[in-house]
């Protein structure tokens, strides 16, 4: 090697270590970082997140959500309204009825003491009956049969689905704690409360089964210490898994990125996840197909004998149809998908112009009044959650409450006159039974009244009363949004911008869902 050379090598080599160490040390004190000489402050080598199983990540950007299609049942719910959601991720298919039969072997295997968990997360085959149709076949075989496996899981409510994204959470973690770190090692005998849960292992509530060779510990670089669990600042776990908010939803269902002809600029709103003002495909190869699975009209889920052109009487494989620009498959058709957000018509006159979202209930996890220990593990091996209380949170600037569900929303306690006088009736009403609410011409009924509590249960439809008559109202606290179209709607509802609402609780033979998961750091990755 030519002395020359060496010299560029050398300067080479110097620039790179000097570079690295610059990175190791921190700006503001100068102390370097990972060196337990100093401390060991550890600063984790961190690149960017990983795209967890199942997911596909959405670059996030401002959209007009809302109608696309005439509103020719004037609801007047979704008016268009710009908006921005941040990155995000989402499944690249609704969850299958494999998927969710492998939730519920686990269910069986590590609650065996508690059979009603696995009862709790069953879902209602029933759904398939219909008073003057035979559907007897899709009740026994839909759910079990191998031939239905890659279909998309129906008969499942609101509720079931966040305890199918919970328990995914936790299995993807402890994935990555055996596989990738090699600190655990899998535990087919994990039961009751003895079994992973990523909140419980944070909190230093879980141990598990530890690989010999590391005790399930990392070297930690305090040299106080002499080993340490993974961390959150580690960034090895991934985020929560959860549905979708109604505006990731329908900014990932149209994919607009698809329609962007020069930089910032789009210049055609979308209809369907597709272009184009129409269900059928114009390739030259696939022309005349549907895009979607859906009704084409009365009498008519399938086509002709011979030529059945969306290829499905109910519903079809998640992957059947042709994907959208995103890569995802059914945002249009096929079932519908429950999202998070609880329904108000006027939604998107009230919500942030920034990831709108209605339904925040804030929680703590609870812990010792005296010590602020984190209290044990359930008999499930969960951590235990509260609602924040008014107490805790009446100074903040930007909530007062741990229940903002009806924030602005035009119900008595949120509006302007339920603070006042108005408000003092509904308080002080001399009979618990009925709450006047500012008026003689209206006021709250018995069932969501709790005697012995003295309380009023804003879980339970309340009855209102106006000039004598009873109504009552299905959008309340549990009414959750649900999008996306299905084999037994119309072309219509496939549009993203259409939205419709359910009791929480509800299932229905056309409806399932797809997870989520936040996009922590960059929008577009580390480039």
């Amino acid at each position: 090697m030519s002395t020359k050379l060496k010299i560029s090598f050398m300067i080479a080599l110097m620039l790179i270590i000097s570079i690295s160490c610059k990175e190791k040390v921190s700006n503001t004190t100068g102390w370097a970082y990972n060196d337990s000489e100093n401390g060991g402050f550890d600063v984790p080598d961190y690149v960017e997140q990983e795209t967890g199983p199942g997911l596909v990540l959405i670059e996030g950007g401002t959209f007009t959500m809302g109608r696309t299609e005439q509103d020719v049942i004037y609801d007047w719910n979704n008016v268009p309204r710009r908006v921005t959601v941040s990155s995000f991720y989402i499944d690249q298919t609704e969850v299958k009825n494999v998927d969710y039969r492998e939730y519920l072997y686990w269910l069986t295997r590590v609650f065996t003491d508690y059979p009603e968990v696995y009862k709790k997360a069953l879902p209602d085959t029933l759904v398939w009956r219909e008073k003057l149709a035979y559907n007897e076949p899709m009740v026994e075989l839909y759910l079990r049969h191998p031939a239905y496996m890659n279909y998309p899981v129906v008969g499942v409510n609101w509720l079931q689905c966040n305890d199918y994204c919970a328990w995914r959470t936790d299995r993807v973690n402890e994935w990555i704690l055996v596989e990738k770190t090699g600190l655990l090692m899998w535990d087919p005998n994990q039961n009751g409360d003895n079994n992973f849960n990523t909140d419980a292992y944070l909190a230093g509530k879980y141990d598990g089964l530890v690989n010999p060779r590391n005790q399930g510990m990392l070297e930690d670089l305090d040299p106080n210490k002499d080993k340490r669990k993974v961390r959150m600042e580690d960034g090895v776990f991934l985020p929560r898994y959860r549905l979708p908010t109604e505006a990731e939803w329908e900014f990932a269902a149209l994919a607009l990125i698809g329609e962007m002809k020069a930089q910032e600029r789009i210049f055609e709103r979308r209809l369907y996840p597709w272009g184009g003002h129409y269900i059928r495909n114009d390739e030259s190869s696939s022309q005349g197909l549907f895009m979607a699975n859906s009704m084409r009209g009365r009498g008519d889920n399938m086509g002709v004998a011979g030529a059945l052109n969306d290829r499905a009487d109910i519903t079809a494989p998640v992957d059947a149809y042709w994907p959208n620009d995103y890569g995802l498959y059914c945002m249009a058709g096929n079932v519908n998908e429950w999202v998070m957000d609880v329904y108000r018509p006027m939604s998107s006159e009230d919500a942030n112009e920034f990831r709108p979202f209605r339904g925040n209930v804030y929680t703590t996890q609870m812990r010792d009044s005296t010590t602020g220990e984190i209290l044990d593990k359930d008999s499930l091996g969960r951590i235990q959650w509260r609602k924040v209380t008014d107490e805790e949170s009446y100074d903040r600037r930007n909530y007062n409450s741990s229940d903002n569900i009806n924030y602005l929303d035009g119900d008595w306690e949120s509006s302007v006159v339920g603070g006042g006088s108005a408000g003092a009736d509904w308080n002080t009403a001399s009979n618990p039974k009925e709450k006047t609410a500012g008026s003689s011409n209206m006021y709250f009924y018995g069932e969501n009244y709790d005697p012995i509590k003295g309380t009023w249960d804003k879980s339970k439809e309340p009855t209102y009363r106006i000039r004598g008559k009873e109504m009552r109202s299905m959008i309340n606290d549990n009414a959750r949004i649900y999008k996306g179209g299905s084999w037994k709607d119309r072309a219509y509802w496939m549009t993203p911008g259409s939205r419709r609402y359910l009791d929480q609780r509800q299932r229905t033979a056309d409806l399932g869902f797809r997870c989520a998961m936040v996009r922590v750091g960059s929008p577009v990755g580390n480039k």
